[in-house]
């Protein structure tokens, strides 16, 4: 990987989402100390994918006409200018905003798969996918213990070092880019004609098999991650009795398993195993992980608990770069940034509902948004049956 590319695209990520990372464990409690009420919290977390949706297919449509390297050179810019709002924030309608630009700006990580798909050959890119992934993981065990350590030490507790160490992050990330960040697109999409909607670039999508199929498994998977990942903090909290710095370390735990497996196990797996019959042992692990989280009593949080969030991490590994790379192979050559950003904005609706949905469950009962995630799996099995384990990408409609 040092030698390609990839190197230079796996530093960018992990620099970005370190920077995410950073924000996320001290998001809610940063709202509530600006006096936001529950459903302003929430309004602020959601407006992140809600602008993922909008804008990751706007990015990769972009992409494939303009070239992969200044989207993301642009993308990275915002993301500097949100963090920078953000560390200036003394009020809800400022943090909104700099959730806004971050969700923009952010959006550009099908840009970055697509980015792989055109510098690898098919066979490798879910290991390409994989490292990716684990440039991700990386950052979510680093990014959450940092931004509690900077909120700490700031001033009365306020957010401004977490802001302005997140854009300088940021800043790195945009020098590397510009300086050791070729493009990769050899052939420009021809039609300069730029009249993308979002709705209807799903809608064109959804026409394909198979991508209709891994977009709908994508979906599902993401919306279950996401009924656990916004319930675990409070079934930690008010059942576990965990502080924020071990709920922190847990979420750390997530992250290092996430990244060892994406980044060392899923190439040995996909060669051994296949892209299709991954997707489906990773349902069946997301099922099996699901379930073990919120049946676990006090006592046997240390290993049990961690055991089923290894579980979901592995399934995690199966699925994410799975379905990316399939989808990668499924698509047209010249459109190819234009599906994975439909991909990545289908995935942004997913964790909106998610995040809706789960407070909603878990104040019916804790064990609820697990046990429906659980279920919401078993669909994914369906959708998997008319799945080839080598696709031949369709013509351009």
């Amino acid at each position: 990987m040092r030698k390609s590319p990839l190197f230079v695209l796996f530093i960018t990520i992990f620099i970005d989402l370190l920077g995410f990372g950073i924000v996320i464990p001290i998001l809610p409690i940063f709202s509530k100390e600006l006096g936001a009420a529950d459903y302003q919290v929430g309004l602020i977390a959601a407006i992140f994918p809600v602008m993922n949706f909008l804008f990751a297919p706007f990015w990769g449509t972009l992409s494939d006409r303009h070239g992969r390297r200044p989207i993301i050179l642009v993308s990275v810019f915002i993301t500097c200018v949100a963090y920078v709002v953000f560390g200036l924030s003394t009020s809800l309608w400022v943090l909104f905003l700099s959730r806004l630009l971050s969700g923009i700006g952010s959006a550009n990580f099908s840009v970055a798969q697509a980015y792989i798909a055109d510098v690898t050959p098919p066979q490798e890119r879910a290991k390409s996918m994989g490292l990716m992934g684990a440039a991700f993981g990386l950052g979510f065990i680093f990014g959450p213990v940092l931004g509690g350590y900077l909120k700490s030490i700031s001033p009365a507790g306020h957010v401004d070092l977490v802001g302005y160490v997140s854009a300088g992050f940021c800043v790195l990330n945009l020098v590397l880019a510009y300086f050791l960040l070729p493009e990769s697109l050899k052939e420009l999409k021809k039609d300069t004609r730029f009249n993308f909607k979002v709705i209807t670039g799903i809608r064109h999508e959804l026409r394909k098999d198979s991508i209709r199929e891994l977009m709908i498994i994508q979906f599902i998977f993401i919306l279950a991650f996401m009924l656990m990942q916004l319930s675990c903090s409070l079934l930690w909290d008010e059942v576990h009795g965990l502080d924020e710095k071990h709920i922190g370390y847990t979420f750390a735990f997530i992250g290092l398993t996430t990244a060892i497996i994406q980044g060392a196990l899923v190439g040995g797996m996909v060669r051994w195993l296949g892209e299709r019959k991954l997707l489906v042992y990773g349902a069946l692990l997301m099922m099996a992980g699901l379930l073990i989280l919120p049946f676990v009593g006090r006592a046997w949080f240390v290993p049990v608990e961690l055991i089923g969030l290894a579980i979901v991490a592995l399934a995690n590994g199966c699925l994410t770069p799975s379905i990316s790379s399939l989808l990668s192979k499924y698509a047209h050559a010249s459109e190819v940034g234009q599906t994975l950003g439909i991909s990545q904005s289908f995935g942004s609706l997913a964790r909106a509902v998610g995040m809706g949905l789960s407070g909603l469950l878990y104040g019916v009962d804790f064990h609820l948004p697990f046990i429906v995630g659980a279920l919401l799996m078993v669909l994914t099995l369906w959708f998997m049956r008319p799945l080839q384990e080598h696709p031949t990408a369709p013509a351009v409609a």
